[in-house]
């Protein structure tokens, strides 16, 4: 298993340290800030290759850190040439007797450790070449046909694939061909479910069905047309059929339905949860660790369901690695193994009290991700409070929290305390706007005293016992009259507050 990794100069990571769990790792952040940077990272120094190529096929200038490169260009210009940059992805794996031989300190922090290493550095064979290039100090980018690739464990011995004791699936949906992960899902049950004499029928019924298209009167009429072609471009009989050779094997001819669908007609989501599934029966028996790019495309919550309790299933005892944007599957997976990438730093939640981390497993529909994801964030415990705090802020700075990049989150009252868990252990800045229910000093001061002293958690309340909740606090903050000419009535404070409650604030919300 990896415990931690180790990213200099590759991408968006200039120095960059992740250390993880045994089991299971889910991987949150906002867009661009490298989620997918780092399972890319973990698939290349334990398989040497990059969008399926090898490493040494796909180098170029884009691979390596923005400021380390900026760097780089402004030492050339200013004709101080300094190192070229280089780029190292390191693992290091836990304790194991049959990884021994990866044993050694040969890693950047000099560490005795078991471990891999991949580096692409600059190969001194070219360096005449170089140096003729940065004379004129025009050099834009980095000069990646100059690099080589270096493979090693920590004691300094070169890598193979099979040598590699360590084996690993990479599970993108993006990038798997729907039609071969069908093939082999067919070709296995095939294999396993029918026995040769079922299997020599069903070779026999292919052949049949493709001599017979031959004698279709149609594809006939075709041949001779083709026939009458002779000479115009080969002097032998032109026709068309199909392959009955035995290269042409008819297992990878059928096409799996569902439902009298053919597979790639399906939906999105359908067809993303069984590839992910084919792509875990075929490898992760023989795989140790994990990687799954964003599982939840497409997916509705019960398809998630589903899908989450079978990759848990099916990996238990492995290490999963995987990304995502949803709060279902961050949740139900356990927020225990979340790990927040955020301007390249992790935040993980592994001091989160447990009952907290029970409570959001069984209400997944929390948006548990987005106070997570937010810079900042107000918390409202109902739909009134939030459009009010939208409107106020909207008068206020001109523009709506989200635009500002506050996010106006409805937690639905009693949660309060389990979202300022999480906000507590990522020091994530909240404010949040609740009723004082009648006794500020009982139901929101005693009841929150341990977010007190966070800096970045502020309880707004108010200190009126006799306007408990937002309706008696509107009614408290505007004169009776303007209100009631709102509502063209002519009400006494009681009967308004009654009012609103029962009008759910709609004309209130309009006007204020």
């Amino acid at each position: 298993m990896i415990n931690k990794i180790f990213i200099q100069n590759y991408k968006i990571f200039d120095q960059f340290n992740l250390s993880m769990n045994s089991g299971l790792n889910i991987i949150v952040g906002d867009n661009e800030v490298g989620k997918s940077t780092i399972l890319e990272a973990i698939n290349l120094v334990l398989t040497k290759r990059l969008n399926g190529k090898m490493i040494e096929n796909e180098l170029s200038p884009y691979l390596f850190n923005r400021n380390a490169v900026k760097e780089y260009i402004k030492s050339i210009i200013e004709g101080k040439p300094t190192q070229l940059p280089e780029i190292i992805i390191e693992l290091y794996l836990d304790d194991n007797s049959a990884l021994e031989s990866l044993r050694g300190s040969m890693n950047s922090k000099r560490e005795d450790a078991i471990g891999i290493k991949l580096e692409i550095v600059f190969d001194e064979d070219y360096n005449e070449e170089y140096e003729n290039l940065i004379k004129d100090k025009k050099v834009q980018l980095i000069p990646a046909e100059y690099y080589k690739v270096q493979w090693y464990s920590f004691a300094n011995n070169a890598i193979t694939l099979r040598s590699l004791p360590v084996r690993l699936s990479y599970i993108d949906t993006t990038t798997i061909r729907l039609e071969s992960g069908a093939d082999y899902y067919l070709q296995d049950i095939i294999k396993t479910d029918l026995d040769a004499k079922e299997r020599v029928e069903l070779n026999i019924a292919y052949r049949d069905l493709k001599e017979v298209f031959s004698e279709q009167k149609s594809i006939k009429s075709i041949n001779q047309k083709l026939t009458n072609k002779k000479g115009a471009i080969t002097d032998k009989d032109l026709s068309i059929s199909i392959d009955i050779s035995q290269k042409s094997n008819w297992e990878t001819h059928l096409i799996p339905h569902l439902d009298e669908l053919p597979f790639q007609l399906i939906g999105k989501g359908e067809q993303n949860a069984l590839k992910i599934m084919l792509a875990l029966e075929r490898k992760a028996d023989e795989s140790n660790i994990i990687l799954i790019e964003e599982p939840e495309n497409h997916l509705s919550f019960s398809s998630m369901n589903t899908l989450v309790s079978k990759i848990r299933d099916k990996c238990e005892g492995k290490q999963i690695i995987t990304t995502t944007h949803s709060t279902y599957v961050l949740n139900k997976l356990g927020l225990e193994h979340l790990l927040l990438l955020h301007d390249t730093k992790i935040t993980t939640l592994k001091n989160l009290p447990s009952d907290t981390q029970n409570y959001f497993k069984k209400l997944s529909g929390y948006d548990t991700l987005r106070l997570v994801l937010a810079k900042k964030a107000i918390l409202v415990e109902g739909p009134s409070d939030e459009l009010i705090v939208q409107k106020a802020f909207l008068l206020k700075h001109e523009k709506l929290p989200i635009e500002a990049g506050t996010d106006v989150i409805n937690v639905q009252g009693l949660s309060f305390a389990r979202f300022l868990d999480i906000a507590k252990e990522l020091g994530k800045k909240v404010v949040v706007v609740t009723d004082n229910d009648g006794d500020y000093k009982n139901k929101v001061d005693k009841k929150y005293n341990d977010y007190q002293g966070c800096s970045n958690i502020m309880i707004c309340r108010s200190d009126n016992d006799c306007a408990p909740t937002l309706e008696p606090q509107i009614v408290e903050c505007n004169e009776l009259t303007v209100l009631n000419k709102i509502f063209n009535t002519d009400f006494d404070k009681k009967d308004l507050i009654k009012k609103y409650e029962k009008e759910q604030n709609r004309v209130c919300f309009e006007n204020i």
